[in-house]
């Protein structure tokens, strides 16, 4: 029996469509990394909230494949937000708070943010909500559900409310220096308040939503809600994985004419992958190409013709002109990367196993230029708003998304470019991350199963970093035990190996096999309360007693020494990245009053 939760149930109300793309089509949705995400900014404070700012900075940061100044400054925000939250939660001295308590019944599963439970045994519900949108959250059935459900495990819930963050948009002059905007930030974000607002249960909450399941498990058609569904909006759609599929299938007509059979209820041996969709950038002269170069059965698709060290079959992806009779004929070089990819769909009788896109950045900047002189622009702004941009970004996407659909290894690779990020206490650092644009980057990385650096140690070796480090755009998937290796096969099939639990290698498999493997390993979205949350542990607010271990006292000979206090704030990042200088960029974000020396005055005799 399918278990439900408000969020699945309130997708349905939203836009039957997208409930469909999620929950029955399993597609795969790409998250959207911009810094004032409401989905990580909550979950960010929520953690703060139960385990403190440290705990509420690392949450938010590790969000991100690289931390910028627009990451740095939505922290400031709620670096001030935390303390007022707090406020409010002290009111309630002496009772025990358990965060994200999941509600696991036969039906229904969910997870509340706050349970506080008096000394008399009697609970209230508390939701967070990172909003200006009072209004409507107030008409939300969550927290009667919540209550309804909760009683059945034995709680015996007594109050409702939201506690509402208030949000600012507020974003920098083309006048002001950051030291400005930073300032005038802390100014408008100190004015804001928290309200903690109580509402009164309704019962037909909880019959509306019984009712709604009955309805959805009878659906047969999912159709678009246009006029209140903003993920309606083309600019605003989510981005899929395995989109172009999908919509493959609708035009087909497969999923009416062919039955799928469901999987056998037998678990999956862990398989180690050792052939995982990459991407790998860093300096000119590193060595990017040369090291997939190791690597067997690989397809080159070359953007900028370094092909003279390699020894890997390749195709190059550049304008072709030829003279056809008095004909000059142009291909421009997105059609032609269009075609290699028509051509690996209807086949791959030459067994490649890997298709390195050599360089992804170039690949983009082709697709645009392709864009434009299809409908005569000379920029993405030429178009009515939005389109242009809109008409790009789904030309470019949609090809990525055929060219994973081969089922093949995808592997990307581009040169570094290197950015300044501001701290909060005025601290430069050197981030890097692949040359393109940041929309396109956070796009590529969702489509891949490790980002990774390459570039030149101190001592000339070539390496890889493997780990993520701040201030270096990457991540993925393996927990790799090393930071980094050589920029050779060997090395790199190692740390794969031991990055992985151990068992036979995963066998190769056809394109189909990937493709078919991979969808049926595919899982709700990390957005919906139906994913387990990591399990955090539980603790009591201002009632811990202490510790019944003896204390020495310090005697007079060993008085404690005073800790001196810093008068620099501790700075939120201090690892340099690997192969650079660890000496910090002095800035002149505003100036530090003097220090004066407090001299006393001499008594007279």
């Amino acid at each position: 029996m399918t278990r439900y939760s408000y969020s699945r149930v309130d997708l349905w109300h939203k836009c039957p469509y997208h409930y469909k793309a999620r929950y029955i089509d399993k597609l795969i949705e790409i998250p959207k990394l911009d810094a004032n995400n409401p989905l990580i900014l909550g979950h960010a404070l929520h953690k703060g909230l139960e385990s403190g700012e440290k705990a509420m900075e690392q949450d938010y940061f590790d969000s991100y494949p690289l931390i910028t100044n627009d990451q740095v400054n939505e922290m400031m925000k709620l670096q001030i937000l935390l303390p007022k939250v707090n406020n409010i939660l002290d009111n309630f001295e002496g009772c025990k708070f358990q965060h994200e308590y999941p509600i696991m019944t036969k039906d229904f599963i969910g997870f509340a943010d706050l349970i506080i439970t008096a000394p008399d045994g009697t609970s209230t519900v508390i939701d967070f909500k990172y909003s200006n949108h009072v209004e409507n959250y107030l008409e939300s059935g969550q927290l009667h559900l919540y209550k309804y459900y909760l009683e059945k495990l034995g709680f015996n819930i007594k109050h409702l409310g939201y506690i509402f963050i208030p949000k600012t948009g507020i974003k920098q002059k083309q006048t002001e220096s950051l030291y400005q905007f930073r300032k005038r930030l802390t100014e408008e974000v100190s004015k804001l308040k928290a309200e903690l607002v109580p509402i009164k249960y309704d019962d037909m909450n909880v019959l509306y939503f019984q009712n709604t399941i009955k309805g959805i498990e009878a659906a047969t058609e999912y159709p678009k809600n246009v006029d209140h569904c903003f993920s309606c909006i083309d600019r605003f759609e989510p981005e899929y994985v395995n989109a172009y599929l999908y919509h493959t299938w609708k035009k087909t007509n497969k999923r009416e004419t062919e039955i799928m059979p469901i999987p056998k209820n037998v678990r999956r041996e862990k398989k180690q992958d050792l052939k995982p969709d990459t991407w790998l950038y860093g300096d000119s002269y590193v060595g990017k190409t040369t090291f997939w170069d190791q690597f067997d059965d690989v397809l080159m698709l070359n953007t900028d013709g370094n092909i003279d060290n390699i020894t890997s079959p390749f195709d190059d992806i550049s304008d072709q002109v030829k003279k056809e009779g008095r004909m000059i004929k142009r291909t421009a070089s997105w059609e032609k990367f269009l075609g290699d990819i028509q051509e690996l769909e209807l086949g791959n009788p030459e067994g490649y196993k890997t298709i390195v896109l050599d360089l992804v950045e170039q690949l983009y900047e082709a697709c645009r230029a392709y864009v434009f002189d299809k409908h005569g622009w000379e920029h993405e702004s030429d178009g009515t708003y939005g389109k242009g941009w809109t008409l790009v970004t789904d030309e470019f996407h949609n090809a990525i998304k055929r060219l994973k659909a081969i089922g093949l290894q995808i592997v990307y690779i581009s040169k570094e470019s290197r950015d300044k990020v501001t701290l909060k206490g005025g601290t430069v650092r050197t981030t890097f991350a692949p040359a393109i644009n940041a929309k396109v980057a956070n796009f590529l990385s969702g489509t891949v199963d490790a980002t990774l650096r390459a570039y030149v140690n101190d001592d000339g070796t070539h390496m890889i970093q493997l780990t993520k480090v701040t201030g270096v755009f990457g991540g993925g998937r393996f927990n790799f035990k090393v930071k980094e290796v050589p920029l050779e096969k060997d090395s790199f099939i190692e740390a794969l190996k031991d990055a992985q639990p151990k068992g036979a290698e995963r066998p190769e498999l056809k394109p189909e096999q990937k493709l078919a493997q991979e969808q049926s390993e595919t899982t709700e979205t990390p957005n919906d309360e139906e994913n387990e949350k990591p399990k955090r542990k539980r603790r009591t607010r201002k009632t811990e007693e202490p510790k019944d271990e003896p204390v020495e006292e310090p005697t007079e000979e060993e008085k404690p020494k005073r800790k001196r206090r810093s008068r620099k704030s501790e700075p939120v990042e201090e690892m340099t990245p690997p192969g650079e200088d660890d000496e910090p960029e002095i800035t002149e974000e505003a100036p530090k009053p003097r220090r004066r020396r407090r001299r006393t005055a001499r008594k007279e005799d």
